[in-house]
């Protein structure tokens, strides 16, 4: 049996076990009551909160902002779990407003308005094996105009409340075990569970949001000391991340526009020696309009721009690239239209581009180019179905146009672009 027969035989029986769980939640739910541990706090449903998971409604933001809480509540313990077609959805933190029993959302010190969040999610591979772990812990304070906090997480943009940066950003799941673009952005997921950050925030008026952290390399599962032998990217010091926005309410109508970026220094497959730099500056934008005519279903727009700047000294001194100076520019943007808190069709457009390099993306079957540009480019669509509040059905299709440098033939060994589109269907439970 071939892998494409394989992988449709599994979306049949995902499909029917999925039509299982939807005839079980409809034939035994009932009223509101319980979904993720946050909701099992307040009573609140989810939707209080979440639009379509991990997108956030201003009351979200808000809550996410106050480090899980408003000013008390239950200590949080929650998670998650999913069948895919392939692998296991990446996370989607719990979110709602607590009511006063207790100072912080993780009772830790019964003074201090700490809260933690934590992310684990697992491949449904033949072996299963973690595929993201995610935590932030928050430190918030609430002082006048400004609401103000501190944070530690594992992996930049993790403690965003916009859908427009890369931690939360479209699309909201996919499959682990398809070929993707070689070439990723360094704040675009490329240290993701791969360093640790303490940094904080503030929001002025609720208008002005601003934050800072820095980051060290914390690879996981590595033996002390850590040889860095195993990670392409080592960080020397310490590496800066900053994040500014403005948002704006009007009516029915919601803006946020805002940047952010990083600066790494690191030493790739050592951690001492010649050093490759990148400096990441982007910019990200997020509109949301209600629609009263239409029952208040709501449409949302994101988008975000990435331009990295890079010096690849250790790299091209080692072979593995032609020149020193490169550049990678990314673009996405997506929209969704949520009808009630059931239904959300989204579609995205997705491109990156930048410096062609023989040596740095070198002709190899699967991940290779055969032109040495890291040029990708297609769309992702998506349509996602609650049936309750803590169960998601969803199908997702990405089409390539073309896929690391070309159309046809990319990789030097007769693959296309076309050959890595996907459809990738998930039953998720929230708990």
């Amino acid at each position: 049996m071939n892998i494409a027969t394989r992988r449709y035989g599994q979306a049949f029986w995902l499909v029917a076990l999925g039509a299982g769980l939807y005839a079980i939640t409809f034939l035994y739910s009932r009223s509101a009551s319980a979904v993720p541990s946050f909701a099992r706090q307040t009573g609140y449903t989810c939707n209080r909160c979440h639009i379509n998971p991990p997108e956030l409604t201003d009351e979200g933001r808000k809550f996410k902002l106050n480090g899980y809480t408003l000013r008390a509540g239950q200590a949080p313990l929650s998670g998650q779990t999913g069948k895919p077609g392939q692998a296991g959805q990446t996370g989607l933190p719990p979110i709602s407003t607590p009511p006063d029993r207790q100072k912080s959302g993780l009772d830790l010190l019964a003074y201090l308005p700490l809260s933690a969040w934590f992310e684990i999610s697992n491949a449904g591979l033949k072996k299963p094996q973690p595929s993201a772990q995610n935590w932030n812990f928050s430190l918030p304070q609430d002082v006048s105009l400004f609401l103000s906090g501190a944070f530690s997480t594992h992996s930049p943009t993790v403690e965003d409340i916009w859908s427009s940066t890369p931690a939360w950003g479209y699309p909201w799941i996919g499959p682990e075990g398809v070929p993707t673009p070689t070439a990723t952005a360094i704040v675009d997921g490329a240290l993701a569970q791969d360093v640790a950050g303490l940094g904080g925030y503030a929001m002025w008026h609720d208008h002005l949001y601003g934050a800072a952290a820095v980051y060290r390399s914390s690879q996981l599962g590595q033996s002390l000391p850590n040889a860095g032998t195993a990670s392409q990217f080592n960080i020397q010091g310490v590496a800066p991340y900053w994040r500014a926005a403005w948002q704006q309410s009007s009516g029915n109508n919601y803006l946020e526009v805002g940047t952010y970026g990083m600066h790494v220094v690191s030493t790739p497959l050592a951690v001492t020696g010649l050093r490759d730099t990148f400096t990441d500056t982007a910019m990200d934008w997020q509109y949301e309009r209600v629609l009263p005519q239409m029952a208040n279903d709501m449409i949302t727009f994101h988008g975000t721009y990435i331009h990295e700047s890079s010096n690849l000294t250790a790299t091209f001194n080692s072979g593995g690239a032609r020149f020193v100076p490169h550049h990678l520019d990314t673009f996405r943007t997506d929209v969704a239209y949520h009808a009630g808190f059931r239904f959300a069709p989204a579609i995205g457009y997705f491109v990156t581009s930048g410096t062609t390099d023989s040596n740095l993306y070198a002709p190899q079957p699967l991940s290779g180019s055969q032109t040495g540009s890291p040029r990708s480019q297609g769309f992702t669509a998506n349509f996602t179905y609650w049936p309750v509040m803590n169960i998601r059905l969803a199908a997702q299709y990405t089409r390539y146009l073309s896929f690391n440098g070309s159309g046809t033939n990319y990789d030097g060994a007769g693959r296309n672009a076309g050959d890595n589109n996907s459809v990738y269907l998930l039953v998720g439970v929230i708990f």
